[in-house]
């Protein structure tokens, strides 16, 4: 019997974890069907930073897309989260009615010998680890009443680079060892020469898209060989569903890093046809939407710490 209930338990707790995944990614492939992507938050919808929680801390991955997710088909406009409890002690006190928001917390755990109390070890000897993934519920602090809100001030917005360059985002990217040269019709990234090629900047309606479009070949580059060495960049050719793949880091990518740099992240058009393969690929596989949401993470922090910090504050 003992034996019989322990692998009851087990089914459980695997089922319980799965069933996170399949939330999280219900809840995108809602949003993309709706034709909303939940990596293009608008300065409107509190984009002006990444979202943070109670203390002041960015939340990260897969976070960031369900937190903008909410801001966006919601309003809210202050990037600050926190839980019921942190709310209470605090000394706030969530609005009756209010809806909480989905948030995951991913960590790893060592198993134990239920007669011996030891760690469980693999047959070299060493302790074998596990992943588990945990939900959670956040409130913004606009759902939330008797906090002191000058503890979590919402971003003053200041829309930039709208018809001229930018010469503190110049000097940003060209702290990216990735070079980049304005002419053609195409932006893209070449690997072969780990070069960046740009349309013309007066080519483009404004120059927040100008430098949106920049970030996104810059997350493409960060995958390179001798930097991440990712692997949808590495067969980016040989498979539309691998190009999808790619394509959608370095849409998440990019708006993770426009978020920090002030900026909104820009809609490619040519990006649409690939929403189809992006559903396909989310509803065949529930954590795809967390390896990419991670990823875009790696990449856009890489970026980031080539960046001097007065381009980076300017989103603070």
């Amino acid at each position: 019997m003992a034996r019989n209930t322990g692998k009851a338990r087990k089914t459980t707790t695997t089922a319980a974890r799965i069933d996170v995944y399949e939330e999280v990614t219900s809840q995108i492939v809602a949003l993309l069907e709706a034709g909303t992507r939940p990596w293009s938050p608008r300065w409107a919808s509190g984009a002006a930073s990444l979202p943070l929680r109670h203390e002041g801390t960015p939340y990260r991955g897969i976070n960031i897309l369900l937190l903008w997710s909410a801001a966006m088909t919601r309003g809210y406009s202050n990037p600050h989260w926190m839980t019921y409890r942190q709310a209470h002690e605090l000394g706030g006190q969530v609005r009756k009615g209010e809806k909480g928001n989905l948030v995951v917390h991913a960590g790893t755990f060592t198993p134990k010998d239920g007669e011996t109390g030891e760690p469980i070890t693999n047959g070299e000897g060493e302790e074998t680890t596990r992943h588990f993934l945990k939900k959670y519920v956040v409130f913004n602090v606009e759902q939330i009443d008797g906090l002191d809100m000058s503890k979590f001030p919402a971003p003053q917005i200041e829309i930039k680079n709208r018809d001229q360059r930018d010469a503190e985002l110049d000097a940003a990217f060209a702290l990216w060892p990735v070079p980049y040269q304005e002419g053609g019709s195409s932006a893209y990234y070449d690997p072969r020469a780990d070069r960046i090629q740009m349309p013309a900047f007066a080519d483009f309606v404004t120059g927040n898209a100008f430098y949106a479009t920049l970030a996104h070949e810059a997350i493409h580059s960060s995958g390179s060989a001798h930097r991440l060495n990712r692997e949808t960049l590495r067969d980016y050719g040989k498979a539309k569903e691998i190009r999808a793949a790619e394509e959608l880091i370095a849409e998440i990518g990019a708006a993770m890093l426009c978020a920090q740099l002030g900026m909104e992240p820009t809609e490619r058009e040519d990006h649409a046809a690939y929403v189809a393969s992006w559903l396909t690929a989310l509803r065949n596989d529930k954590r795809a939407i967390f390896r990419a949401a991670t990823a875009a993470q790696a990449a856009s922090e890489l970026i980031l710490s080539h960046m001097s910090a007065p381009a980076m504050a300017r989103a603070a």
